[in-house]
């Protein structure tokens, strides 16, 4: 009998990247195996997905507002709105496992599935787990995970540490440095700095670089920089003219800014972690300070500690963040001590370990 199989979530690259790996490494397995993705309207997945060549059907669902109370009024009727959308895709695809990979999208689907007893899967890719997963591993058949401890947030004996799935296209990367500056227009005898700040942008990077832009000149650097469609304009403006940066909203060939970059700054969420790590950069982290528990800056800590890491505050970051990438920079046995600790943690296989047991428990 074919497989169904709905994979559920999104709303950051760092939950829909890694959802269309396990997807592709599912199809590798049991190409025969039928794949629908289901994600919230509105929100990035509803265009990556069919760019990845997967079939998406969406829900109307939003988030809880931790912000401003009143603008969660009508939250109850959304998720009520959501549940029936739910029945209704269920109905018509008759899935035989459900995957949740985060984002509030994967809520709805896998309490759906299991009130009805339709074996459920979790992906939880950070080190502190988000309050719907922490309800929904409750029922789960499985919990893949990226880091040791989450006994604390789920059954100890549903638990899987399988790592983070990295997309291919970055862990299976032979694109060369001088391929990657020559892709973004840039001289390849400096050294050069790789701003990503998420999918979605980061005002308070983007702030200190548009600061500070023209210290990369001064000290012989040059930027690749990702800022996110909000920031894209100013920066813009800011960089226009200026031969040592480059600026776009949003890097479709992540594998060449991977390959140009000496040393990078980044968020610190799950995902954003798994690909530095397979590609074993200097990384100088600015934890998004609003995500849920604050759980970025507990990510990039474990990085600290380790070794693996330099982090700076984003509170701080108009003031120091230029200054330590400028330092590091300067300093080649810190970049190395860097790079080999990082290296050390990398998981290129974690999407076959999640197919692969997906496919398992499934047959059984």
């Amino acid at each position: 009998m074919t497989k169904k199989i709905i994979i559920a979530g999104g709303g950051t690259g760092g939950h829909i990247f890694p959802a269309i790996a396990i997807a592709n490494a599912i199809k590798k397995l049991e190409p025969s195996t039928e794949i629908l993705f289901v994600g919230a309207i509105g929100k990035m997945e509803m265009e990556k997905v069919p760019q990845a060549g997967y079939e998406i059907k969406g829900i109307d669902i939003v988030g809880f507002n931790r912000s401003s109370l009143i603008k969660n009024v009508g939250l109850p009727f959304k998720v009520l709105k959501s549940f029936m959308q739910v029945r209704k895709i269920f109905g018509a695809f008759h899935p035989t496992a459900v995957i949740g990979v985060g984002g509030y999208s994967s809520f709805p689907v896998l309490k759906y599935a299991q009130a009805r007893n339709i074996p459920s899967f979790i992906h939880e890719s950070n080190s502190f787990a988000g309050k719907s997963n922490k309800m929904l591993g409750k029922k789960a058949n499985k919990i893949f995970v990226a880091s040791e401890g989450m006994e604390k947030f789920f059954p100890a004996s549903r638990i899987m540490i399988s790592g983070n799935p990295v997309r291919k296209s970055i862990s299976e990367s032979n694109v060369s440095r001088e391929e990657g500056i020559k892709f973004f227009g840039l001289d390849p005898a400096k050294k050069t700095i790789l701003s990503i700040g998420g999918s979605l942008g980061a005002k308070n990077i983007n702030e200190a670089l548009h600061k500070n832009l023209e210290e990369f000149e001064k000290n012989g650097l040059q930027l690749i920089w990702q800022t996110g469609k909000p920031f894209a304009e100013r920066a813009s403006e800011r960089a226009g003219g200026k031969s040592n940066i480059w600026n776009g909203d949003f890097i479709t060939k992540m594998e060449y800014a991977f390959a140009a970059a000496d040393l990078v700054i980044s968020r610190a969420g799950a995902m954003a972690i798994a690909e530095l790590c397979v590609m074993k950069k200097p990384v100088v982290f600015v934890p998004y300070p609003f995500a849920a528990e604050d759980h970025q800056t507990v990510n990039a800590q474990s990085l600290v500690n380790k070794n693996a890491g330099i982090l700076i505050k984003d509170s701080e970051a108009l003031d120091k963040l230029v200054p330590a990438i400028i330092a590091l920079a300067k300093d080649e046995q810190r970049q190395t001590e860097l790079k080999n600790n990082i290296a050390k943690l990398a998981v290129t296989n974690a999407d076959e370990i999640i197919a692969k047991e997906i496919l398992r428990t499934i047959a059984e």
